[in-house]
């Protein structure tokens, strides 16, 4: 029998997280010239940047190409960006060997079907509250905040608070 979600944070000791969708609401931008902007939410970014220097690995797995994006992550400390991500799986097994990861010490964090098969192979699947259905059915976990509205942070947060490393106690 599974243990419930709050019993596997002690375990983690990895964040792995889509973009589109979950840093994000997934709501694009076309500006002249063709390029795109998305619109972050800067809660999930210190979130990131904390975790980061308490000694968390994290890695980001997404479909999107956009360079701004690895710039951001970079800038919040995050060294593994997986962008344009072909294949989720074999990133998040590649990720997983090059590191020396046990899958059940990993967070996955996904919104939608792409992210579905990838989110099998973590230790805890979970999702935002506005995922895909499918996502949903196999998270352990749906945070109460939508994509690019918190959700990063609420996982975050509820790991690093269980394991006694948040900032306030």
């Amino acid at each position: 029998m599974k243990k419930n979600f709050k019993e596997q944070l002690g375990n983690i000791k990895v964040f792995v997280f889509d973009v589109d969708g979950v840093f994000t609401n997934g709501t694009l931008y076309l500006l002249p010239g063709g390029e795109q902007a998305r619109q972050m939410n800067i809660r999930d970014g210190f979130a990131v940047k904390y975790a980061v220097e308490k000694g968390y690995l994290i890695g980001i797995i997404t479909g999107g190409e956009d360079e701004p994006v690895r710039w951001r992550f970079n800038r919040l400390g995050v060294k593994d960006v997986y962008l344009p991500s072909q294949n989720k799986v074999e990133d998040l097994k590649n990720f997983m060997a090059k590191h020396k990861i046990d899958p059940a010490t990993v967070l996955y964090m996904g919104d939608d079907l792409p992210d579905y098969n990838v989110m099998k192979l973590a230790g805890i699947p979970t999702c935002p509250a506005d995922a895909d259905s499918e996502i949903k059915q196999i998270s352990d976990y749906i945070s109460d905040k939508n994509g690019g509205e918190g959700c990063v942070r609420d996982v975050i947060e509820q790991v690093l608070r269980a394991q006694g490393n948040w900032v306030v106690e």
